[in-house]
Formats: structure tokens, C-alpha cells, sequence
């Protein structure tokens, strides 16, 4: 049976000081998407080939899949309510030519000046002059949710639940609802 799968190079071709500034250039990249909204610039971060792995939405094959699944998830709630992508430690792996890092995904503020976020894994596997041939993004669904439903029910509760917030509140939302009390 053929395996469909790509098989990533793995003969360690990056050092770790260029892995390293790969990656702050990716941290650069991503940070100034965070505040334009261009999630075009984040899929040219990728190779034509690249995948994109999410383990909820399953896998991207190629840059322009990964710049339409960018622009449609990043630009709906709750990504669209995502301040920025730091993250939090990364380490590298030069002989996979990979860095795994840990993201925080803070949502602006609801009106009380909480913090509201939820983390993920990721894994970038580097193909070199800057470009990524494949991310993975590991990360519990149900802490995103409730980390979102959490951003609603405060937003509401001060006046600054927008539309987008409102219809994924009373749609996707819905599961994530904690249960109310009957007292």
C-alpha cells in the first residue's frame, strides 16, 4: 500500500542559531499580522507545498489552503477577538529542523480588563530562506471554547458583546455553556 503522507526532511540542514532566528522572524511576522489583520503574509511564511495541521479542523495541503483557512478562521470569532500570538518558551529540535513552542492566544479585553486565553503546542518543522514547510497546532478544543464563552458571557455582562461574538455565542457556543444553577 503507498502512504499519501509527505515525509519531511529530517537530515538536520539548519543550525540552531538559524533555527532560532528563523523562528524570531516568525514570532516578528506573526506579531505584525496580529495588529494588520494580513493573514496573507502569515500563508507566505510557508512553503507552496506546506502542510498545516489542526487537530480540530484537520489538514491544510499547501500555502494558498493555509492562507484561506487563515483569513476564515482568524477573521471569525474567536480568532477575530485574539489580541496577538506570543510565545511563551519554544525550544529546537535542529536535527528534525523544528521548533516547538508554546502559544498564548489572549482575547482583547471583555470590558473588566480580564485576561481571557487559552494555549497551544505548535511545531514548525523549517524548510529554509525563511519559509515553514509545516505547522502542527496541539491544543484541547474545550479550553478554547470555554475560553471564548468565558469572553461572551463578560462582554455581554459589560455591553460589548459585538454581533460575530453574539451568533457564536448562541450557536458553536452553545456547548460550551456552563451548566446554570437551579437555585
Amino acid at each position: 500500500m503507498k502512504s499519501t503522507e509527505k515525509v519531511t526532511d529530517t537530515t538536520g540542514t539548519f543550525s540552531v542559531d538559524e533555527l532560532n532566528e528563523a523562528f524570531a522572524g516568525f514570532q516578528r511576522t506573526v506579531a505584525e499580522v496580529a495588529v494588520s489583520g494580513d493573514w496573507d503574509r502569515y500563508a507566505d511564511m510557508f512553503t507552496e507545498d506546506a502542510d498545516f495541521v489542526e487537530h480540530a479542523l484537520g489538514t491544510m495541503r499547501g500555502r494558498e489552503e493555509i492562507r484561506a483557512w487563515a483569513w476564515r478562521t482568524m477573521t471569525a470569532f474567536p480568532g477575530s477577538h485574539m489580541t496577538s500570538f506570543p510565545s511563551l518558551w519554544h525550544v529546537v529540535d535542529a536535527p528534525t529542523s523544528r521548533v516547538i513552542c508554546e502559544v498564548d492566544n489572549p482575547m482583547r479585553d471583555p470590558g473588566d480588563q480580564s485576561l481571557i486565553t487559552a494555549t497551544n503546542i505548535t511545531i514548525l518543522t523549517y524548510a529554509g530562506d525563511g519559509l515553514w514547510s509545516k505547522e502542527e497546532d496541539v491544543y484541547n478544543p474545550m479550553e478554547f471554547g470555554r475560553a471564548a464563552m468565558t469572553w461572551c458571557e463578560k462582554a455581554r455582562e459589560f455591553g460589548n458583546l459585538d454581533e460575530a461574538a453574539e451568533k457564536w455565542m448562541t450557536t458553536t457556543g452553545a456547548f460550551f455553556a456552563r451548566p446554570r444553577s437551579t437555585d
